[in-house]
C-alpha cells in the first residue's frame, strides 16, 4: 500500500494528487516547515528527478529550521531518502556529508541512498560509521538506542561490493539484535566471491524464516530477496508472512536469475521461481 503523509493539524490524509511538480519545488523551498517536509517527501515518492528539485533536495540536507525538542532533523531526512530514489549521483558528496549528522535517522536515510546510488565513494566514510569514528553523531532516541544504524550501513556496504569491509562486518553476526545480524550475513553473502563459502551466509537468512517474531521473518525476506539467493525459493514461498511480501522477495531472486541466464531461453532456477510465483498470486 502506497504510504500516505498525513496533515496531523486535521488528522486527515493529505492527498497525493494535491500537488504539482511545480509547487512541490515552490513549498521546498518556501517558510513552512510542514509543507516543506512533505514536499521533499512527495518528490521522492514521485521519482521527480528534475535538476532543480535535486539541487533543493541537497541544500536541505543543510537545514537548520526543521528540528525536534529532541534534535532531530524531519526535513533532512525526508530529503535523504528522497534522493537516493531520484538516483542523482550529483547528491552522493552531500550525502557522504550527511552520513557526520548527528541525527540518527538522517544517518540512516544516507546510508540507505548511498546503497541506492550505487556509487563507491561512500565507502569510506560507511567504514568510519561502521567503527563509530565520526564524532559528534547521537545514539537512536528509543529502544534499543543503537550508536550508529547498523543495519544500514552493513547493506549499504554489501551492495557497494566494499571487500575491505568484510573483517569488520564478521563480528556483526553476533550482534544481540536478530536484524544487524541479518544485514551481516546479506552483505557477507554479496562480498564472498566463492559461492559455496557464500552460501553459508544465505543459509542463515533462510533459518531465520522459521523465526517466532513476524517482523524478523518480514527482514529475513528482504534480505533474501535482495542477494537473490535460489536455495531460498522454496522456504520463502513457504514462510508464515505475507504473500506481497514473500512475491516481493521471489522477485529478486528471478531478477537474478534472469541477469544469469544465457540466451535465449530462462534457465531452470527461472523457471522454479516462476513456478512458486504462480502459486501465490
Amino acid at each position: 500500500m502506497p504510504e500516505q503523509p498525513f496533515d496531523h493539524d486535521t488528522n486527515e490524509a493529505i492527498s497525493s494528487d494535491s500537488l504539482t511538480v511545480e509547487q512541490a519545488i515552490a513549498n521546498l523551498q518556501g517558510e513552512d516547515l510542514g509543507l516543506r517536509v512533505y514536499a521533499a517527501w512527495w518528490l521522492g515518492r514521485f521519482r521527480v528527478d528534475e535538476p532543480l528539485a535535486i539541487d533543493i533536495l541537497i541544500t536541505a540536507l543543510d537545514d537548520e529550521a526543521d528540528r525536534t525538542e529532541a534534535g532531530g532533523y524531519p526535513l533532512r531526512r525526508n530529503a535523504a531518502r528522497a534522493l537516493g530514489k531520484l538516483g542523482d549521483r550529483r547528491a552522493v558528496p552531500a550525502l557522504i556529508q550527511a552520513l557526520s549528522c548527528s541525527d540518527f535517522y538522517v544517518r540512516e536515510a544516507a546510508a540507505q541512498s548511498l546503497e541506492l546510488l550505487g556509487d563507491p565513494s561512500g565507502i569510506p566514510a560507511l567504514l568510519a560509521l561502521l567503527q563509530d569514528q565520526i564524532p559528534g553523531t547521537l545514539p537512536a532516541p528509543e529502544p534499543p538506542y543503537l550508536v550508529q544504524p547498523y543495519d544500514a550501513i552493513l547493506e549499504a556496504l554489501g551492495t557497494l561490493q566494499a571487500g575491505a569491509a568484510v573483517p569488520l562486518i564478521v563480528p556483526f553476526l553476533q550482534h544481540e539484535i536478530p536484524r544487524i545480524q541479518y544485514a551481516a550475513a546479506r552483505a557477507l553473502y554479496q562480498l564472498t566471491p566463492d559461492p559455496r563459502e557464500a552460501s553459508q551466509y544465505g543459509d542463515r537468512l533462510v533459518a531465520a524464516l522459521a523465526g517466532d517474531e513476524l517482523q524478523l521473518r518480514r527482514a529475513a525476506l528482504a534480505d533474501l530477496g535482495a542477494i537473490g539467493y535460489l536455495a531460498a525459493a522454496e522456504p520463502i514461498a513457504q514462510t508464515l508472512a505475507e504473500n506481497s511480501l514473500k512475491l516481493i522477495a521471489l522477485k529478486g531472486l528471478l531478477e537474478t536469475q534472469i541477469q544469469q541466464r544465457q540466451p535465449p531461453g530462462l534457465n531452470e532456477g527461472a523457471i522454479r521461481v516462476m513456478a512458486l510465483m504462480d502459486e501465490l498470486l
